[in-house]
């Protein structure tokens, strides 16, 4: 077994995890193996030699990254040519699709093998993109179940892998335990404030986020509120949005330096931002709202030209095909509708039983191996690539 050279990109927090549990796994099953490309804390730990840092990638929205544009394509101009030149056998992009589908494209021209970790939402918005990866991708490591089967009606090779998240949080989340580890009593009530893990979504909704806060401990007054920052430049954002914010001051809350997993599933219901997040409360059995807000001229966009097409936008509505978390979107996403769904997550003693039921078997449908199903494949992928390549070089035997 020889050297394997990946090229592996990742963009923000969920992305960089992801790529640090794949690569572990790739070099299971093949010690000889190197990574270089765009990585975060998880991907340099599991060795990868970092071109660029996965936080630059964290941009969001149709219009927003038209705000980084410059950056973006001296960051791709740059990884175009140290990949290129280090010539590897496979690249995978994990998540940000619109940037890393243009670096698969330009690489499968190449003779690379590529891999698209985290199919793009084409089945839910855009769907024509599908054509574009079908072009530029070898293979779609899917991690929601209904995903395979769009792609296989466009002749796309697609593959469910399994969320990593529903491997690596038990189906017993051990609730007595993260309370004890955050010093929580175990009969006190505590609710989780999850604004986002980029700042510009931070941005947008720190400030309906701690307004709810503030309503809800007007009511509870023994109310412990808990939010975990994903990283530096957000718990800076937030912490500029609590200081203006009159009242916060009085709040009883605990900023956390990551800790999002312990700290939901301690808490009795939490506020937060749609993303990978939501699916992570879900897994802790945590009740939720959603809330999401883009940028004035991406919403414009979005309703003008019918771009979404599914009745919910967070991961555990779409996953059950049912409304499991209240969500507000834009200016529904205020601190008094948000307060108010919050209370009744926490009042509403039967639906939460019905929740817990429910979170269960989503739970066990998102079980599939994550990171070691998706290793799998990617090797799988490079054998066949191999195999094809020996099959086209071989001499045809004329029949006598």
């Amino acid at each position: 077994m020889g050297a394997l050279r990946v090229a592996i990109v990742a963009g923000e927090t969920s992305g960089d995890a992801l790529g640090g549990a794949l690569m572990a796994a790739l070099r299971e099953r093949w010690p000889q193996i190197e990574f270089r490309g765009v990585a975060g804390p998880a991907m340099r730990a599991a060795g990868c030699e970092a071109l660029a840092d996965a936080h630059e990638l964290a941009v969001m929205g149709l219009i927003e990254p038209l705000k980084h544009l410059p950056r973006l394509l001296r960051l791709r101009a740059m990884l175009i040519r140290r990949i290129a030149d280090w010539m590897p056998e496979v690249f995978i992009g994990i998540d940000a699709p619109a940037f890393n589908l243009g670096l698969a494209g330009r690489f499968k021209s190449l003779g690379i093998a590529t891999v698209q970790y985290v199919s793009p939402q084409v089945w839910a918005w855009r769907q024509g993109r599908v054509r574009t990866i079908a072009r530029r991708c070898d293979l779609v490591l899917c991690l929601l179940p209904f995903e395979p089967a769009f792609y296989a009606d466009h002749a796309v090779r697609a593959e469910f892998v399994g969320h990593p998240l529903a491997d690596q949080i038990p189906l017993q989340p051990e609730r007595a335990r993260a309370r004890a580890a955050l010093g929580l009593a175990a009969g006190q009530s505590v609710v989780a404030l999850l604004p986002g893990s980029r700042v510009g979504e931070v941005q947008r909704l720190a400030g309906p986020f701690i307004g709810a806060a503030i309503d809800l401990s007007a009511r509870h007054p023994g109310l412990q509120l808990l939010a975990p920052m994903a990283g530096a430049p957000v718990r800076a954002q937030f912490e500029l949005a609590l200081a203006a914010a009159p009242g916060a001051q009085r709040l009883n809350l605990r900023l956390l330096d990551g800790q999002a997993r312990s700290a939901l599933t301690a808490a009795d219901a939490a506020l937060i931002a749609s993303g990978t997040a939501t699916l992570e409360a879900l897994l802790c059995r945590c009740p939720m709202v959603v809330a999401y807000r883009v940028g004035a001229l991406t919403a414009l966009l979005l309703r003008t030209l019918k771009l979404v097409r599914l009745p919910y936008f967070s991961l555990p509505n779409l996953l059950a095909g049912e409304e499991l978390a209240p969500e507000f979107l834009q200016r529904a996403a205020s601190h008094r509708n948000l307060s108010a769904a919050i209370e009744r997550a926490l009042a509403d003693s039967p639906r939460r039983e019905y929740l817990q039921q429910r979170f269960q078997a989503v739970h066990e449908s998102l079980r599939a191996g994550g990171a070691a199903r998706a290793a799998q494949a990617v090797l799988q992928l490079q054998r066949d690539r191999g195999s094809a390549a020996l099959a086209a070089k071989a001499p045809v035997r004329e029949g006598l």
